[in-house]
């Protein structure tokens, strides 16, 4: 039924998340619930997994749901070194809450170092599984930033996401 502007509700929603946490000395690097083997890890008050922190804002934000700061602030202590995949698992249990099933998932992680390209098909599946959906349903890239900015320096990584929601309660 279309709206008081003449648009229609098809039920379909986009979500964009970004995150970015600097590198540290003695953290285990996190990614998408894999331990990558590093000299550093990511700084951060849960596990500081960037890449999952990323998916969690674009889900959240296609759903209207707000943020992961919101939900999960870094000033609570149950949130401390807590498995990002946990707190994935919650933003899964809001959505279906409000009526929204997982549609797609692409992601992008911005590094230096180390090369993902071993690991990619393990985090596309710890995603899928947390969330309860095909692996078929998660693409995970990787790229550098041919040596610019803090991320090309090695002071830190970044992921960007997309996503696309359905609301079962339009179909």
């Amino acid at each position: 039924m279309p709206d008081d502007k003449g648009y229609k509700d098809v039920g379909l929603r986009i979500g964009w998340g970004y995150d970015v946490h600097r590198l540290a000395a003695e953290r285990p690097l996190i990614l998408g619930g894999v331990a990558i083997p590093h000299h550093q890890g990511l700084a951060g008050h849960s596990d500081a997994d960037v890449l999952t922190h990323a998916v969690m804002d674009a889900l959240l934000g296609a759903s209207g749901l707000g943020d992961i700061g919101q939900h999960f602030p870094d000033s609570d202590d149950r949130y401390k070194d807590i498995s990002s995949l946990v707190l994935l698992g919650k933003v899964r249990t809001l959505l279906s809450r409000q009526g929204f099933e997982i549609v797609n998932i692409d992601v992008t992680l911005l590094a230096e170092a180390p090369r993902i390209a071993a690991h990619k098909t393990a985090i596309g599946d710890n995603l899928a599984r947390t969330l309860g959906i095909a692996p078929d349903r998660v693409n995970v890239k990787a790229t550098t930033t041919e040596g610019l900015g803090p991320i090309g320096r090695k002071e830190g990584m970044a992921a960007q996401c997309v996503v696309l929601v359905a609301s079962t309660a339009s179909s």
